[in-house]
């Protein structure tokens, strides 16, 4: 008899403990946040079974580090997080992983986009005399040389040549005076003071590439696409008024000024050259 109880305290020590057991083996698995465009960091898996592993290193893809979202990406690579998630071939674009490798060029080329267009040439028709006639046909007139184009400087394509060197005619987004200048360390625009609610207005024509509240630090943000090369952002709104893939115009009203996600009414506003944030200032007009 108590042979048969230890028997049976002792199945049921075993039965609770395999029953432990199996909840630790459960609870050792990570829990992930795997929402890659928005708000939560790329999740960490191991590279060797990510899509896009053997393009690592290449240039013209990014490897996804702890953190990052689509939308960082492509504002630190001058793209839209729509055109990298295309690119890349992402299945579920909210979805990202530590050590994944995305596309951050078109795959047709680096000018964002594709190739360049072939420059047809012209070639001059010789008039051929009337039959019959006599003589030989008018030479014909020497071609008009076509001027070559001189490339920027340096200093130009930097914007530190004292204008706007992208040809685009930047304005100023928000009337208010700049409260902080841009430092490639710690503020990689100018913030600019102003009351809640007043107007925001597209730098140069452009199109929207991104309109929300992904991005962490930046609140209530918008990025406008000009070109191949140039990107502007506006954070901090209280209201945004476009939507993505909208197109803008210079001086349209995009946003009300705001302070998400900031300790005052204010709009930091970025430049961003081929994605590396540049000095606003070397941009816009003098006031």
């Amino acid at each position: 008899m108590l042979l048969s109880r230890g028997l049976g305290s002792l199945g049921a020590v075993l039965v609770v403990g395999g029953l432990l057991v199996g909840c630790a083996q459960v609870n050792k698995a990570p829990v992930e946040d795997r929402r890659g465009w928005g708000g939560g960091s790329a999740a960490r898996v191991d590279p060797g079974t990510l899509p896009g592993a053997e393009n690592a290193g290449k240039p013209g893809y990014y490897t996804v580090q702890p953190g990052d979202t689509l939308i960082r990406i492509g504002l630190e690579h001058g793209q839209s997080w729509k055109d990298i998630a295309r690119w890349s071939n992402l299945s579920n674009p909210d979805l990202i992983e530590v050590g994944q490798v995305v596309r951050v060029v078109p795959p047709g080329g680096a000018d964002g986009e594709g190739a360049r267009p072939v420059a047809s040439t012209k070639v001059q028709a010789t008039p051929l005399p009337p039959a019959g006639s006599s003589g030989s046909a008018a030479p014909a007139p020497a071609p008009t040389p076509t001027p070559v184009a001189t490339p920027p400087s340096d200093a130009a394509k930097n914007g530190s040549a004292g204008g706007d060197a992208s040809g685009l005619g930047f304005i100023w987004p928000a009337a208010g005076p700049v409260i902080a200048g841009f430092n490639e360390s710690t503020n990689k625009g100018v913030d600019i003071a102003g009351k809640a609610g007043d107007p925001v207005m597209a730098a140069a024509d452009g199109r929207v590439v991104y309109s929300g509240a992904g991005l962490r630090g930046y609140g209530h943000l918008i990025i406008l696409k000009h070109n191949n090369t140039y990107l502007t952002a506006y954070a901090h709104n209280q209201k945004l008024l476009v939507k993505e893939d909208q197109n803008v115009k210079k001086g349209q009203k995009i946003a009300e000024m705001g302070n998400s996600d900031a300790d005052r009414v204010k709009l930091h506003f970025e430049v961003r050259r081929q994605g590396k944030p540049v000095d606003p200032s070397r941009y816009l007009p003098a006031r």
